[in-house]
């Protein structure tokens, strides 16, 4: 019983010491994941932090993946941009909802807006030394009008748009369409831009925004 307590304290102190060494000064825990990312059977730690630093639009957020390697953690990857900051969700404020790890991807959920409602989830995979963009799907729309929903797996390129349309007599009738988008590099490093990535599609000329 000792020995157990005594791993588990020693455990716990490794992790807490894990958090503050990398913990960004003044920045507070949003969330706490563990799971194999890199495919060695090893959990990875991946800690969400509001940082105190901040824009019009409110705090940056900071991601960071940590890897233990000779019993000793370090970052594997840190990114700013892959999280919106804390006023980007509109009039519901705080964007963020929650990260996941499944079968090795991390999945970062965000959503915002009043009644007019947006939301999406990004799913990334360890590849070629980092964390890249394998996946994004998302609905947006207001009831009694329309919703979108878009399903991008950007390892094959193919995109899935469809439009339900409540008031045709304003939005038209329902739209979808299949296409075929190859190409995009997007990481945990350069995912949210100034400027919006847009995909024009050509059957339904509807545009698609990342």
């Amino acid at each position: 019983m000792k020995s157990i307590l005594c791993f588990l304290t020693v455990t716990l102190n490794i992790l807490c010491f894990a958090q503050k060494e990398f913990q960004p000064q003044g920045a507070t825990v949003i969330e706490t994941v563990d799971g194999d990312l890199d495919g060695d059977h090893i959990p990875e730690k991946v800690i969400v932090y509001n940082t105190k630093d901040t824009t019009d639009f409110g705090n940056f957020r900071e991601i960071q993946i940590l890897k233990r390697v000779n019993q000793k953690w370090t970052i594997l990857e840190k990114s700013r941009n892959a999280i919106l900051k804390s006023k980007d969700g509109g009039m519901m404020v705080d964007p963020y909802q929650s990260t996941e790890i499944k079968n090795g991807i991390l999945m970062i959920t965000q959503a915002g807006g009043s009644s007019w409602k947006w939301g999406y989830t990004d799913k990334y995979r360890f590849q070629n030394g980092h964390f890249e963009l394998i996946g994004y799907s998302s609905d947006s729309g207001k009831p009694e009008e329309y919703w979108i929903d878009v399903d991008f797996n950007l390892s094959t390129g193919q995109l899935i748009f469809e439009k339900e349309v409540e008031n045709t007599e304003e939005y038209g009738n329902s739209k979808r369409e299949v296409f075929i988008k190859k190409g995009m590099k997007i990481n945990l490093q350069n995912r949210n831009q100034e400027k919006q990535r847009e995909i024009l599609l050509p059957k339904t000329k509807e545009k698609v925004y990342l």
